[in-house]
């Protein structure tokens, strides 16, 4: 990954913190959901880093709205996670919304065996 000029700094809102607290547990769960530690310290940063690495090959959400981007990927400690990040005046972007899917889903043809 090339950290060159084109990296930029990453804030993380207090919102995107607190939308973690609602969506992932403080511990881990009994069907291998990650704990919110598990999901900082692995996914959270590979998002910082995508958003710092990536900005112009991510897709603005929102037409007319070059300052937003969209980040939709698999996690490694999560089954996926779609994030928002506002590119502000200052130079820097910060990560303002946050969707996680904790579980993988079955695999539907597993079931017709």
């Amino acid at each position: 990954m090339s950290q060159g000029s084109n990296r930029r700094v990453v804030r993380v809102s207090v919102a995107v913190f607190q939308q973690i607290v609602v969506q992932v547990g403080e511990e881990r769960g009994p069907d291998g959901e990650p704990s919110r530690h598990d999901f900082h310290a692995n996914d959270l940063l590979e998002i910082v880093e995508q958003f710092a690495s990536h900005w112009d090959e991510l897709a603005p959400p929102i037409p007319e709205r070059p300052d937003y981007r969209l980040l939709i990927a698999t996690g490694r400690m999560v089954a996926n996670y779609a994030v928002i990040g506002q590119f502000l005046s200052d130079g820097t972007i910060e990560l303002l919304e946050i969707e996680i899917a904790l579980l993988w889903l079955p695999d539907p043809e597993e079931d017709q065996g």
